[in-house]
């Protein structure tokens, strides 16, 4: 059962995040975020907070094996294409190592909930995975300096003929979440800067179940399948 303490409840969510809990205790706080708003409040500000801190890390180079062992790993094709030529160029995995080391030093530090916003010309990425798993992504944003936003399948999900999987972007939880319009599993989709609107680091991009042809309000009412956020890529 999930502690009704505040702080303990707070800090098992952290661990949610983190993708530190046991598949029992895991399901138990993805089921507390789905129906308690202050809990999916909490979840947000504790992502914010590890990407705020991910980015204090100095950069590393990876290593020449890591993405044949990445493309092993997801079963993916070995054919290169542009998405994966700039995928093996980047730091994305960095918050997967650091994961235990921002366990450790996130009592330490201050919870700045709110990310500086690069220029217009910032390059990012975000990877999307299920929540509190950390090494199973499913879906890689790319935007580009134009703002062009792509959304990349590494896995070909199958689902209801009566359900839709729906793109959503949030920037700030004040303002509520902002839909990008419904998926096709398997498929890449293509937005412009003008349907996307501007970028920041730390803007949350998920996908959710729902119903055919789409949520019926302006917000996610379905499972949330995939979830990430945005990082800085590079600057032009």
């Amino acid at each position: 059962m999930i502690s009704t303490d505040p702080s303990e409840r707070r800090a098992l969510i952290g661990e949610y995040v983190l993708g530190l809990l046991e598949q029992e205790q895991a399901a138990e706080i993805a089921e507390l975020i789905e129906r308690a708003p202050q809990a999916a409040e909490m979840a947000l500000q504790w992502e914010q907070h590890f990407l705020e801190l991910s980015d204090r890390l100095e950069p590393s180079s990876p290593s020449p094996g890591l993405w044949p062992r990445i493309q092993q790993t997801l079963n993916l094709n070995r054919q290169t294409s542009a998405w994966q030529q700039w995928w093996s160029n980047l730091n994305t995995w960095r918050l997967t190592s650091a994961a235990l080391a921002l366990a450790l030093i996130a009592a330490l530090l201050p919870m700045p909930w709110q990310a500086d916003t690069p220029g217009p010309s910032a390059i990012y990425t975000a990877v999307l995975q299920p929540p509190g798993e950390a090494a199973a992504p499913g879906w890689v944003v790319h935007i580009d300096a134009t703002g062009t936003l792509l959304l990349e399948p590494l896995r070909d999900d199958q689902v209801a003929a009566d359900r839709s999987v729906q793109f959503w972007t949030l920037v700030d939880p004040k303002d509520g979440p902002r839909s990008l319009g419904l998926v096709e599993p398997g498929e890449r989709l293509t937005l412009t800067a003008e349907q996307i609107g501007a970028v920041r680091a730390g803007q949350l991009f998920e996908l959710t179940l729902e119903p055919a042809g789409g949520s019926p309000l302006s917000r996610p009412t379905g499972e949330v399948l995939y979830i990430g956020r945005a990082v800085t890529a590079a600057l032009n």
